[in-house]
């Protein structure tokens, strides 16, 4: 295979590649070897049909099969031999080709542009850390001791009032008819939070203990039984028991009904709870800084190709062409791509096929229930996949930068830091995070999965 660079403008390159008709005779000859052994012809053995035949019979079909076979072979070798890293799936003009010449082709490319890493060593970004005040922690507490409430029995000649927690059988009929899953024992609601059936509870203000009570209320919209949706339902109910809220007290056994050691553990595991929901927001902060002064220090020509395929893939945006602020954006989201990626692969920072099995338990711990889902979602959709790699991928190499930059601490109070995530949600509406992927050096896809 013979490989001259035809021209070179910019980030577009054209190769000018002939493979001689030797090479491909060669491997049409082997070809038909291999279909020697899997073609069933009348009049012969199968596995004994001579290669002639097979030949002249599928011919045409086995050259192109051969020749794209060809193609794709010699362009990946080009790419490789070139050490380019192209930008896109390359574009192959055939010149000359054809059973006893030479393959001669044109294949144009269009290159990632080459990037000077800069010293970040210089760098600032903030970490921002948050403190938990005591009027903070005391409001969440006493807040949990109202969600987590307990409730003792009320006197039987006493009526349940908003707040109460009433429990009661029912027998319920739609057209004086019963119907399945009408029946309920046992069933605990509390008054005035309408979680059973849309204006059930008030219904049952005023009951006492071993009281019937006939309720009616509408079944909802997405009933089990369709022909239920939306029906009048009566409901035939017999209270069993009032009970009124009982005041929790923060104490050590409140606790362990939660799952923690004890008071103060509890209280610790709170502030690490309500620093972790700020710190998700403050990262994005520290995260920009960092960007911010990488895409300031870099000079990087955005290949025009990759700007067109950005600008695609904005959901509603149909004149997104035309529109100067949204090009601009997308170049600035593939330049820091670029430039992380370019971090990424010269400090040999990859993503491992655990990593990404971890995060995926991850998000299945935080569904209970819906496991299942979470990892049928996974197996059937790859691009989710690649992009929870791509997230990966980000985050490492920004753990990476933080580790070379310099980092000030800042620890805010409550107060500080939602007004600091107010004001940057309000002046980053239409922020430029970059898509970080390993770009391709060849046609094929690269995998970037590393397995340990």
């Amino acid at each position: 295979m013979k490989v001259q660079v035809q021209s070179k403008k910019g980030l577009k390159t054209t190769l000018s590649i002939i493979v001689d008709k030797a090479e491909i005779k060669k491997k049409l000859e082997n070809r038909l070897l291999e279909l020697q052994n899997q073609i069933d012809l009348k009049g012969f053995r199968k596995g004994k049909v001579p290669p002639l035949v097979i030949k002249n019979q599928f011919g045409k079909a086995i050259y192109g099969e051969v020749i794209d076979k060809v193609l794709k072979e010699s362009t990946t070798k080009a790419i490789q031999d070139q050490k380019l890293k192209v930008a896109s799936q390359p574009k192959i003009d055939l010149k000359t080709f054809g059973e006893g010449k030479d393959l001669n082709f044109e294949l144009q490319l269009d290159l990632l542009p080459e990037i000077k890493l800069q010293n970040i060593q210089n760098y600032k970004a903030s970490d921002y850390s948050v403190k938990v005040g005591k009027d903070v922690l005391d409001e969440r507490l006493e807040n949990l001791s109202k969600e987590y409430k307990t409730f003792e029995d009320k006197k039987n000649d006493t009526k349940s009032e908003i707040g109460d927690q009433v429990i009661f059988n029912y027998q319920a009929t739609v057209d004086n008819k019963e119907f399945e899953g009408g029946k309920g024992e046992g069933v605990a609601i509390e008054l005035g939070k309408d979680l059973f059936l849309q204006g059930f509870d008030k219904q049952l203000i005023g009951v006492k203990k071993n009281e019937k009570k006939t309720v009616t209320s509408t079944l909802p919209q997405n009933h089990p039984k369709k022909e239920l949706a939306n029906k009048k339902a009566i409901f035939k109910c017999e209270i069993s028991n009032v009970k009124s809220p009982k005041k929790n007290k923060l104490d050590d056994d409140f606790a362990k009904k939660l799952g923690a050691k004890d008071l103060a553990d509890l209280s610790e595991k709170i502030k690490k709870q309500i620093s972790e929901q700020y710190n998700i927001a403050l990262s994005s902060i520290t995260k920009k800084e960092i960007l911010d002064q990488l895409e300031k220090n870099h000079t990087v020509e955005v290949p025009q190709n990759l700007i067109d395929n950005e600008l695609k893939s904005i959901p509603n945006n149909p004149n997104s062409n035309n529109d100067e602020n949204t090009v601009k954006s997308a170049k600035k989201r593939i330049k820091l791509g670029l430039i992380l990626n370019e971090y990424g692969e010269t400090n040999k920072i990859k993503v491992t096929e655990d990593e990404i099995k971890t995060e995926i338990q991850k998000q299945v711990k935080s569904m209970p229930g819906q496991e299942k889902f979470v990892f049928e979602y996974y197996q059937k959709n790859p691009s989710a996949t690649q992009h929870l790699q791509s997230s990966i991928y980000e985050e490492k190499i920004l753990k990476f930068f933080k580790s070379k930059i310099n980092l000030v601490k800042r620890e805010l109070t409550i107060k500080e830091a939602e007004k600091l995530i107010k004001s940057f949600n309000e002046n980053n509406k239409a922020k430029a995070t970059p898509s970080v992927k390993k770009r391709e050096t060849k046609p094929a896809k690269l995998k970037k999965i590393s397995k340990k």
